[in-house]
């Protein structure tokens, strides 16, 4: 008996200790964002946009309206932030990452950019989606 209950106690502790599907699915969000982050402080924005799904459905929606697809979200990127005056260094802040469905998830936070020709900060509503095993955002709200 006393090795049964041993068992089960060591099964609940493990089952406490095992991270959700959801956790987990949070975490490999964070560390998409992470590798961006560190890619855009090393204005690398080439590799700043491995994060993002690589189709032509690919949406962001910015200041200057809505731009279609990843080729041309890469282009406004590198127009917009043609040097390392302008990538700087990014941090940013998630205020929440929340499920919408199995593979999918929005993300909202701040980003903060300390350059030298004057700090950028704003806000930003990313929605990811699981595509080929890989956490991808296919839209992007940027201000």
């Amino acid at each position: 008996m006393k090795k049964l209950a041993l068992f089960f106690c060591l099964l609940c502790a493990m089952t406490s200790f095992a991270q959700s599907p959801e956790t987990s699915d949070q975490k490999a969000i964070e560390k998409v964002l992470k590798k961006q982050r560190l890619a855009w402080s090393n204005n690398d924005i080439e590799s700043y946009m491995e994060g993002y799904w690589k189709s032509d459905s690919l949406k962001f929606y910015g200041a200057h309206g809505v731009t279609m697809g990843w080729n041309n979200t890469l282009e406004r990127y590198l127009k917009a932030y043609p040097t390392e005056a302008h990538t700087g260094k990014l941090s940013f802040k998630i205020n929440d990452i929340t499920k919408i469905s199995k593979d999918a998830y929005y993300v909202l936070g701040e980003y903060h950019i300390k350059r030298d020709v004057g700090n950028a900060d704003g806000i930003f509503m990313l929605v990811f989606k699981k595509i080929n095993g890989e956490w991808k955002i296919i839209a992007d709200t940027s201000t």
